[in-house]
């Protein structure tokens, strides 16, 4: 999940021991290149809108991150607004689309315009990523299709998929971070607004829940896409990856919180025609 601010804030004693302990863990079992989104696997399928948005964090020695995207126009991707709007984040000015690997391959287009959700918030605990959605302009359109917005979310229990290029490993420092080369995906389900902390989820946030013990989407995830099947049998949009669901839990302890992407399709949908 997540962004960079909250990697920060969540050094606090509580966390720091929890993660500590899940890192020490994963790095025995883990060599940045079979599992991520910590316990994940390499991508079964493509996936040509799945989008990536390098960046810096140059105050928490951080040269080589990312984070994740959905094209969902030829000339525009949906991410994170907490991915664009924290001045501790440097973007590097490109977005690469359609590839599995995280560095090469796809197709990379410049950075022209960058539109933050007005009501944006980062706050902290259930305050946290108010409004956490943001759209980038490419500075061209690309070939790759684009994933449609989901028309609502489903109920909960409905099967979901998580893709992104986060750490494989539970961290409690940036620079500690692993990143995989290959794409990663992680089978997850909706969950109940209550089986998230209290005030975290609801219209606007999806409560996500892992299919697969010990595994959630960390650090270096964030902006990018959560799917369910549409009626077509085609992957849908219906989740940004916004952040963790519960204080003071390592990653893969989960839950993960989710920003309802039906929720701002009406947003999207008159950004994009040049409407906000």
């Amino acid at each position: 999940m997540f962004s960079l601010k909250w990697a920060a804030r969540r050094r606090t004693a509580r966390a720091a021991a929890v993660v500590a302990l899940a890192a020490a863990a994963c790095a025995t079992t883990m060599n940045g290149s079979a599992q991520a989104i910590v316990n994940g696997t390499d991508s079964t399928e493509r996936y040509p809108f799945m989008a990536t948005i390098p960046e810096t964090a140059p105050s928490a020695a951080m040269d080589d991150g990312t984070c994740g995207a959905s094209l969902i126009d030829r000339q525009w991707v949906l991410t994170a607004a907490h991915c664009v709007a924290e001045p501790e984040i440097k973007l590097k000015g490109t977005v690469r689309i359609g590839s599995a690997h995280r560095l090469s391959g796809g197709t990379v287009r410049k950075i022209v315009k960058i539109v933050v959700h007005p009501g944006y918030v980062n706050g902290q605990g259930a305050a946290a990523n108010k409004d956490d959605v943001a759209l980038i302009r490419l500075d061209r359109p690309v070939g790759e299709k684009p994933v449609r917005i989901a028309g609502r979310a489903g109920e909960p229990g409905t099967p979901t998929r998580l893709l992104g290029f986060g750490t494989v490993k539970d961290i409690t420092r940036l620079p500690d971070a692993v990143f995989p080369d290959r794409l990663q995906e992680l089978e997850t389900r909706l969950g109940t607004a209550s089986e998230c902390a209290p005030g975290y989820a609801n219209g606007t946030r999806l409560c996500t829940i892992s299919r697969v013990p010990h595994a959630m989407a960390c650090f270096g995830d964030s902006g990018g896409p959560q799917l369910q099947r549409g009626h077509s049998g085609r992957w849908e949009l219906v989740g940004v990856t916004s952040g963790p669901g519960a204080p003071g839990v390592a990653c893969s302890d989960g839950p993960g919180l989710y920003t309802s992407a039906p929720a701002y399709a009406d947003w999207v949908r008159k950004v994009v025609k040049g409407r906000a």
